[in-house]
């Protein structure tokens, strides 16, 4: 008897009743990425609110919520959140290194090859949320086409899709920030308040 109370107080203490760290990635990506993406469509210029985002908000927030999904043992969660955790203090790097004279501006082609690279990193998300539920899939599918139309902006210089991309990337930021609102919307609430 006292061997199955210990065995009971024993698996009390390996349950796992920490918070779902998704809405804060989900957030952290989705506020980022439309920042980011007003620039893109012209409404906005670079400027330190876009760096100071990418660099702690959409980085440093999203690499810790990478790090809590591994602890969760959700690989997708933490492959996901840890990659564009990293994706957003690489760029945020990218604007911040030729500033201070320590490396010089990529060219066009050499920032299409950065972004191709993510594009096919996004791409392999995509895929797999063909298995997961249609509003992750609608927002990694508008991700894809935001990289895809950066790249070819980069390559072509053309002001028109540097626009659409901005386009796309305000809807797949706005997904993003609308999916992690919702859980903590519906979490708070008790039921399913907003469809996520």
């Amino acid at each position: 008897m006292q061997h199955l109370e210990e065995v009971n107080r024993n698996n009390i203490f390996m349950m796992d009743n920490t918070a779902n760290p998704a809405p804060l990635g989900l957030c952290a990506f989705g506020m980022t990425t439309i920042l980011l993406s007003l620039h893109n469509a012209g409404f906005t210029g670079v400027s330190s609110p876009i760096v100071a985002m990418a660099l702690l908000y959409g980085g440093v927030a999203q690499s810790v919520v990478g790090v809590m999904e591994w602890k969760k043992k959700n690989t997708f969660g933490m492959l996901t959140f840890g990659s564009f955790g990293i994706f957003w203090i690489t760029f945020a790097a990218i604007l911040m290194l030729p500033a201070l004279s320590l490396a010089k501006a990529p060219s066009p082609v050499e920032l299409a090859a950065f972004l191709a690279v993510w594009g096919i990193f996004a791409l392999g998300l995509f895929i797999c949320t063909l298995k997961m539920h249609r509003l992750l899939q609608v927002t990694l599918a508008f991700v894809v086409i935001l990289v895809a139309l950066l790249v070819t902006a980069h390559l072509t210089g053309n002001p028109l899709i540097l626009t659409l991309s901005g386009i796309s990337g305000l809807i797949a930021g706005g997904l993003a920030l609308y999916m992690g609102m919702g859980q903590t919307i519906n979490e708070i609430f008790g039921s399913r308040v907003l469809p996520v």
